[in-house]
């Protein structure tokens, strides 16, 4: 099991525990770029798949659960496009 394999079975059982710079790693590793200009939430944006686009406040240190939820959805519909 890869660690991105590990972040996202983290991401699954322990949501309400996820820090934001561990899922910023995890999209960006994923083919998702960063947009935030001076706004409290960043939106993260596939470069493939434009229609991929999750916005998230930069809360520090934990993000909160909706946020991590929404991050799987798109997670598993990224999935099911390269599939």
């Amino acid at each position: 099991m890869t660690k991105r394999e590990k972040l996202i079975e983290r991401l699954r059982t322990n949501f309400k525990n996820v820090r934001y710079e561990e899922l910023e790693a995890l999209l960006l590793h994923l083919g998702f770029r960063q947009r935030q200009n001076g706004t409290s939430h960043a939106v993260f944006t596939h470069t493939e798949f434009p229609h991929l686009r999750l916005t998230v406040p930069v809360r520090k240190p934990f993000i909160k659960p909706v946020y991590v939820e929404q991050a799987l959805e798109i997670l598993q519909e990224l999935d099911d496009l390269l599939d």
